[in-house]
């Protein structure tokens, strides 16, 4: 996902500031990793920075200082370009999975003991999912269907991983 444009696209309901989009962010994926006030800040920096984002204003309410951003013209545009392309296809031996197994085979280890307890790891995370409070949220729930489908998927995968890997292979075929 890029931080930079779903900031953009919190930013396009209204001016914010960092906490503002942090909270927003984590509404919206309630089961993603929690996106850090650093990155946030860092972001809206860059989306500055970039023209793509401007300071309206900076509050003082007896706390931290707080700067309010909004998106410029040249943020919408971001934003309609980036919402209008699709996203890349999955590529093949981009996710640590398949590299930490590709790993272990090329330096002679047997990934069996990683693909099992990854499989393990990949059911608890469904587990967790399946049984955690309904979502009301039609869009969290898109989400949160989202990652239960890759989760399933790499399942698959790590089924399929570890027949291959328990069969017998030429010494040529390991190179």
């Amino acid at each position: 996902m890029s931080t930079s444009e779903v900031v953009l696209a919190v930013l396009r309901r209204g001016p914010a500031h960092g906490y503002d989009v942090k909270r927003d962010h984590d509404a919206w994926f309630p089961d993603a990793r929690p996106l850090a006030y650093g990155q946030v800040y860092a972001t809206l920096a860059r989306l500055e920075r970039d023209g793509l984002a401007e300071v309206v204003e900076t509050k003082v309410d007896g706390g931290p200082e707080r700067t309010v951003y909004a998106l410029t013209e040249a943020g919408r545009a971001r934003l309609r370009d980036w919402l209008s392309e699709p996203a890349p296809a999955g590529t093949a031996g981009a996710d640590e999975i398949v590299r930490k197994a590709v790993a272990a085979l090329r330096t002679g280890d047997d990934p069996g003991d990683y693909l099992s307890a990854q499989r393990t790891a990949h059911l608890r995370r469904m587990r967790e999912l399946t049984d955690a409070a309904a979502v009301s949220d039609p869009a969290a729930r898109l989400a949160r269907d989202h990652l239960l489908v890759h989760l399933d998927a790499d399942l698959r995968w790590l089924d399929l991983a570890v027949q291959r890997v328990s069969t017998p292979q030429s010494p040529e075929a390991a190179r």
